[in-house]
């Protein structure tokens, strides 16, 4: 069994997951309407990876014996009015969800909680990885999606990418 405080987190972040995986569908139905279906794409991966996220840490809290609480969606807000909005937006959120991470993960530590602390290694590593390919797609729009070639490539390559489920997940 883990700390009631640090299992109100992890089912929190479960929540904040879920909803992330939300938002970023919002951001492919946004591409989606604008006929950039490369993005939309791009953006059903991350919603499907951050559902992947949200169920290793159910799994983690029931693995724990703890009861997995969950909470209704909040319906995402932004509206955007150009292409490279919804990329600045998501790397915002993913340095939100790093920050949230660590909070856990300082609380953990706080308490000497080692086998949390361990779990959330992966997601600290997994973050860096999240913002490093927001900001990559950020530079690359701001490079290519001026131009109306660039930006049909740029799409192209981005409908290319396949979804992996996580082989190397955190460890229970």
């Amino acid at each position: 069994m883990i700390n009631d405080k640090i299992a109100k987190l992890v089912n929190e972040q479960v929540n904040k997951e879920f909803y992330s995986a939300y938002l970023y569908l919002d951001f492919a139905n946004f591409y989606a309407d604008a006929g950039l279906e490369g993005f939309a794409h791009w953006y059903e991966i991350q919603a499907q990876e951050e559902l992947d996220h949200g169920m290793m840490m159910r799994r983690y809290l029931i693995d724990n014996g703890v009861s997995v609480k969950f909470d209704a969606i909040a319906k995402p807000d932004k509206k955007f009015t150009d292409t490279t909005a919804p990329l600045k937006a998501g790397l915002e959120h993913e340095q939100y969800v790093t920050s949230l991470i660590n909070n856990i993960y300082n609380e953990a530590f706080g308490i000497k909680d080692f086998k949390t602390m361990q779990f959330l290694d992966w997601f600290i590593k997994e973050q860096g990885e999240e913002e490093k390919n927001a900001e990559d797609l950020i530079k690359k729009m701001e490079v290519f999606g001026k131009d109306g070639k660039g930006l049909y490539e740029l799409d192209r390559e981005l409908l290319s990418r396949v979804y992996a489920p996580s082989t190397t997940g955190p460890s229970k």
